[in-house]
Parts: structure tokens; sequence; C-alpha cells
């Protein structure tokens, strides 16, 4: 039996849809494609182009297979997926807990009704829809089903890190999320976000450039890039009891033999990758790797370097609020009263100014914070995207970003913000050397 081959023609992976049907219709015939025949590797993958080999040598950063201790963390998780997100998260406190009141007051009264039903054939035939108070999602259905009943709870309402630079409140409520995955053991009480660190990187088939960034608070699944996958230093009891360190004495055994240093900690281990996983060598030789599969960590010539590196920008990437502030210069409308509410930033084509409001514009950003980058935006990019006035269209709930107990927060961190990236750029440009072969 003669075995199949299989050829493969590919374009531009920037060209859009449109492009590529366009491309193929200026064809005369589909012989004509620059066709090139492919076989799978060792994993069975088929595309193989900008691979490199020696990936596969380094060590993990985490695994799924049980039992397996030969990564650097033994678990990990994927961001919170709501499918909710409007219910759920939203810049002030006391608007999320009047939402969860009236979702909690609904989901009860359907649940009622449909204990009192006489077997229905479906959720759906059963209960009343309200979609400006609850969205029926697929777990949501699911615990009607299941008989369970919830109530008003203010530990429930916790901190996010929703996106880069940008906390929300959150409802951590497992009947109102589609998906909360590993959360309830890595910050399973508001006692654990004062001590537990999480790393959060793209994951598996994200289209988006690589990053990391830390947090100590819940992330999303969408945080900056596709779904997030979080790497804590700690787990736990999800009643908070029983603390674990995350990094496996597997990690720590092979750091403190390739380095001859009995003192390294598994802290280290962490900061060294976090450090490591902004290299610009590193993700540049490995992109391609990055999308298909978890980072894979080398031991680079120097380790204190990395290690120092990653302390550094842990704490300022967490402490960010606490950040001095850059001096931007302040262009104010004096026929107007000074006004620090923001409706919706801009950012000037030259990227050098932005306009906060009518009142206020704020110049002078420079290139460099630009240089830094959470998935296909910078930081300061996420900031304007973030913080604005937004109305949810399938519910009218409006989630609005301006405090009325700190008026000038968002001028300060933007601020703030910009110190941070400026900084970042300064480390990850400084990082040593990794040691591996220049393309």
């Amino acid at each position: 039996m003669t075995k199949a081959k299989i050829y493969y023609a590919r374009v531009d992976d920037a060209w859009t849809k449109q492009e590529k049907l366009g491309y193929l219709e200026k064809l005369e015939h589909i012989g004509n494609l620059e066709w090139e025949e492919i076989t799978p590797d060792q994993k069975h993958t088929w595309l193989t182009e900008g691979l490199e080999d020696d990936f596969n040598s380094l060590l993990s950063l985490g695994s799924k297979v049980r039992k397996n201790d030969c990564s650097i963390f033994y678990s990990y998780s994927n961001g919170i997926k709501s499918n909710n997100d409007a219910y759920v998260f939203n810049f002030d406190l006391n608007n999320l807990k009047n939402l969860a009141k009236k979702m909690i007051e609904d989901y009860n009264l359907n649940f009622d009704r449909f204990a009192r039903s006489n077997n229905p054939d479906s959720v759906e035939s059963v209960i009343e829809v309200n979609e400006n108070i609850l969205k029926w999602i697929r777990y949501t259905k699911r615990s009607l089903l299941r008989g369970k009943t919830t109530q008003f709870d203010d530990l429930k309402f916790r901190v996010s890190s929703y996106r880069p630079f940008s906390k929300q409140y959150y409802y951590f409520e497992r009947i109102f999320n589609e998906e909360i995955y590993q959360f309830p053991r890595i910050f399973p009480t508001q006692k654990q976000e004062q001590e537990n660190i999480l790393i959060c990187i793209s994951g598996i088939g994200n289209r988006k450039e690589f990053g990391a960034f830390v947090s100590q608070f819940i992330l999303s699944l969408d945080f900056a890039f596709e779904k997030s996958q979080c790497f804590p230093f700690y787990t736990y009891d999800e009643d908070g009891t029983n603390r674990r360190e995350n990094i496996t004495d597997y990690a720590l055994e092979q750091f403190q033999t390739q380095y001859k240093d009995s003192k390294i900690t598994k802290w280290d281990i962490f900061h060294y990758t976090y450090a490591l996983l902004h290299h610009p060598h590193y993700r540049d030789r490995y992109a391609a790797n990055l999308k298909r599969e978890l980072p894979r960590i080398p031991f680079a010539p120097e380790f204190q370097g990395f290690a120092k590196a990653g302390k550094r920008l842990t704490e300022i990437h967490i402490n960010y609020e606490q950040q001095p502030e850059y001096r931007l210069k302040h262009i104010e409308n004096k026929d107007l009263p000074i006004d620090w509410r923001v409706e919706k930033m801009r950012l000037s084509k030259d990227k050098i100014q932005i306009k906060y409001n009518d009142f206020l514009t704020l110049t002078g950003i420079p290139s460099e914070a630009l240089e830094y980058r959470l998935g296909n935006r910078s930081a300061l990019d996420w900031i304007i995207d973030q913080y604005q006035i937004s109305t949810d269209k399938r519910s009218g709930i409006i989630n609005d970003p301006n405090r009325l107990d700190d008026e000038e927060y968002i001028v300060r961190l933007i601020k703030q913000v910009i110190t941070v990236s400026l900084e970042t750029v300064k480390i990850v440009k400084s990082l040593p050397d990794l040691g591996l072969p220049q393309d």
C-alpha cells in the first residue's frame, strides 16, 4: 500500500480572511500554489516551521501529567472564565453588590419555580429570563438542575486583576461563573492576597504577542493574552489552610545543582523565571514554540542577575500604585471648571499626549514607555482602553471607573504606569545573556 503524502501551501500569517480569499480568487488553478510536502515531528506536529528543537530539552514550566513533578511548578490554572463579565466584574463595589443581590433574588425565584414544576423537559421551559438582572450561562442552568441555591455573602466580593493595571471588584460566586478552575486553591480568601503571587502567561494557541505578568489577585482568562495560564507560588486547601509551596523540590534541586549553590531558594527560582520570560532573545527564538506549548526554561550562564531582575520586576508590577509619578505636563482648558472625571481617553497620533477629557490633556509621554507591551497593547494603551465608562449592550449595566473618594486616581495611575513601563524596559534591556545560539 502506498503511503499518503500531505502537502501544504502557506501565505502570510498576517493576512486577513479577505486577503487570503482574494489571493485564491486570482489563481487560475489550485496547482499554481507553491506546495510543500510536510511530515510530522515526534510530537505529531505537522507545521514545524520556526520551531526550535532545543526547546524540548529545557525545563518545563508546568505539566498536566499526573504525578509529574519534573517541572518548575506542581500545578497551574487558567484565568477565570465568567462568560458573564458585565454581571460579576465592576469598578464600583457597591454597584457590584447591588447587582449580586438582584442576581441572587432572580436565581432563587426561578429555583423555586423550577422546583414546583413537574419534571420539565428543560430549564428554559420554566425560568423567566430577565437579562437586565441575570444572564443564564451554562453553569447557572446546570446549578439549577443540580438543586444548588445561593445567598449573599460579603466574603465573595474580591479584588481582581481584570486587565493589566486595571483592578476591578469581582463576585467570586461559583453559580454565576462558567469556570473558576483552580482559583479556590490559589486565592481561597482575601488573606491569601497578602502573601501569594502568581505569574500569568499567554496560553497555548495564543495569537497575540507572548507576555508575562505577576499578580496577587484573581485574573481573567483574557487578562491580556488569550487563554491565560497562571502559576502561583503557593496553593491551599479551599478553606485557606494547608499552604504549600508550588515550586517543585525537583526544580530546586536542578537549580542548586546547575549553579552549585545550595542557597538558591524557591523564591529565587520564581523571580529568575519571571525575568527570563521577559528576555527578548528568549521570546524571539522560541516564538513559534510558545504558541504551541507552555514555556520551557533554560539555565542561563548567570543565575543571580536574572533572579535580582525578576525580583525587581515583581516589585514594580505588583506595587504599581506605589511607584513615583512620571512628570507629565498638564494642559488645562481655563474656560472649564477643574474636572478629573473621565469618559473615554484618547492617545494622540504621535503618541505623546492623552486627551483625558475636555478640561485636561496630559502631554510629554516618552516613546520608551510604549515599548513595554502586554499582548498586543502597551501598558499605557491598556489604561486608556480600560478606564472609560462602558455600558453593556445586553444588560444595560454601567461600569464607571471614576472614584468619588479619589478623583485624581486615574491621572495618577497614568503617570505611575509610565514610570513602571520605563523601568521595565530598562530592566529588560539590561538582562544578562541567555547563552542560547544566536539565530
